[in-house]
C-alpha cells in the first residue's frame, strides 16, 4: 500500500459519526445541517433527473453552471470572473485536491493554517509537497505575520487559506487579509483559497473575497461550495475559480480525479446561484438562532464558548470549563457515557495541536440542540 494512506487514520468526522450511531448520540460532530435548503432548489434537481440528461457532463462543468458561478460572483463581491475561469467538481475537498495537485511540485512547500481541514496535509503529501503549519491561536484565532513569515522558506510554493474560517468560526479582518496579500505579493506564491463558508457569514458582517484585494486575482484559486451555500452537503458540488492562465491545468487536474459531476445537481445548483439571492438572509438569520440557542444553553450548563462569526460550528474549551480530560479523552467518553458526539479539535494540527477544544455543530433543528446541550451537560456532570 501507498504508505500515506497504509499510516492514516479514518477521517475524526467519519470515526465520531459511525459512533453517534453505535452509541445512538446527538451527532453534532460532523459538520451537516439539518434544515435550511430551499424547497425549490429541490424541485429544480428533480425535475432536471427526469426531463435533463443523465450521462456525462463536460469535465469542467455544464456552461450553465459556470455562467452562474461567475454572474454570483460578480454580483455578491464584485469580482471580475467570466465562466471560462469555473472549473465544477465533486465538491470542494475534490476542488481542494485539484488545485494542490495542479499548483505544487516535489519537494515544494505549501503553508496551512492550524486548526485546518484534515484533508489539506494529506493532500499536499500526495502531490510529493511538504505542508508547513502555522498555528492560529485561540481565543482570537488572528493571523500573526510574523508567524508566517517565519513559516516560509525559498521553498514555499503556496498558501492554503480558509476564510471563513473551520473549526474556529472566524471571519479575517481587512488587516489580516492585506497580510495575507502582502506575503503573497512578496514571495510570489499562489493562494488556495477555501472559501467555501462565504455566504455562512452571521451578525450581518460583510465577507471580502481574498481574490478581491490588489493583484490578488492572477495569484488566487477561489474555492467554493454549493452545498454550504445550500445546505446540501450531501449533493457534493464545489467549484474552483482560477485565473485564466492557471485555470486549464486546474481543469486537468480535475479530470483525473472525478471526470464530472451530476449534471442534473449542477443544473439545480444553477438556478439557486441564479434565482436564490432572496434565501441568503434568512438562511443566515436561521443559522444565527441556532447558534445563538447552542451557545446560551452551554453557558448555561457552565460552559465557557468561544464565539463564533461565520461557519456552522462553535469550539467549547474544556479546561476552562472544569473539564481536565484532553479534547481526544472527552469526545471518546461524551459519545458513550452522555449520547453526544463531538469533534476534538487536535485533529485539525499535527504539531503542537491545542488538547482542551472541542468543535460542535450548531446547524441543528432546535430539538436536536436542546438534545446535543442535555447530553453536553450531562458529560460535564460526569467528567468534570
Amino acid at each position: 500500500m501507498n504508505p500515506l494512506y497504509e499510516q492514516m487514520q479514518t477521517s475524526v468526522f467519519e470515526r465520531m459519526s459511525a459512533l453517534a450511531g453505535k452509541y445512538g448520540a446527538v451527532n453534532l460532530g460532523q459538520g451537516f445541517p439539518d434544515f435550511g435548503w430551499p424547497p425549490e432548489i429541490l424541485e429544480a434537481a428533480a425535475k432536471a433527473v427526469v426531463e435533463g440528461s443523465n450521462q456525462y457532463a463536460p469535465s469542467r462543468g455544464l456552461m450553465v453552471l459556470r455562467e452562474a458561478v461567475a454572474a454570483h460572483y460578480r454580483r455578491h463581491q464584485h469580482l471580475d470572473v467570466t465562466a471560462d475561469q469555473v472549473c465544477v467538481t465533486s465538491g470542494a475537498t475534490e476542488a481542494l485536491g485539484a488545485a494542490i495537485l495542479a499548483t505544487v511540485s516535489p519537494g515544494e512547500e505549501v503553508v496551512i493554517f492550524t486548526p485546518a481541514y484534515d484533508s489539506y496535509a494529506p493532500m499536499i503529501r500526495r502531490a510529493g509537497a511538504i505542508p508547513v503549519e502555522v498555528a492560529l491561536k485561540p481565543p482570537a484565532w488572528r493571523i500573526d505575520r510574523a508567524d508566517i513569515e517565519a513559516a516560509i522558506s525559498p521553498k514555499t510554493r503556496a498558501m492554503i487559506f480558509n476564510h471563513p474560517h473551520n473549526p474556529a468560526g472566524r471571519l479575517f479582518d481587512a488587516s489580516e487579509l492585506g497580510i495575507i496579500a502582502e506575503l503573497a505579493r512578496a514571495h510570489d506564491l499562489t493562494i488556495i483559497s477555501d472559501e467555501v463558508w462565504e455566504q455562512i457569514v452571521l451578525d450581518g458582517q460583510h465577507f471580502t473575497s481574498l481574490a478581491s484585494l490588489l493583484d490578488m486575482a492572477q495569484r488566487t484559486i477561489k474555492i467554493g461550495s454549493a452545498g454550504k451555500i445550500f445546505s446540501l452537503t450531501g449533493w457534493k458540488v464545489g467549484w474552483m475559480v482560477a485565473p485564466r492562465e492557471l485555470a486549464g491545468t486546474v481543469s486537468r487536474a480535475h479530470q483525473f480525479l472525478t471526470f464530472s459531476t451530476a449534471p442534473n445537481l449542477q443544473a439545480a445548483v444553477a438556478f439557486g446561484l441564479d434565482e436564490g439571492d432572496a434565501w441568503l438572509d434568512p438562511m443566515r438569520a436561521r443559522f444565527e438562532r441556532a447558534r445563538d440557542r447552542m451557545t446560551e444553553g452551554l453557558r448555561s450548563s457552565g460552559f465557557t464558548v468561544l464565539d463564533a462569526a461565520a461557519t456552522y460550528f462553535l469550539c467549547v474549551d474544556l479546561h476552562a470549563s472544569g473539564i481536565i480530560m484532553d479534547d481526544e479523552a472527552f469526545a471518546a467518553a461524551a459519545v458513550e457515557q452522555a449520547g453526544v458526539a463531538v469533534v476534538a479539535l487536535s485533529a485539525f494540527a499535527e504539531q503542537d495541536p491545542p488538547r482542551n477544544l472541542v468543535r460542535l455543530c450548531f446547524g441543528k433543528k432546535d430539538e436536536t440542540i436542546d438534545a446535543g446541550v442535555a447530553a453536553m451537560a450531562k458529560a460535564k456532570e460526569l467528567l468534570s
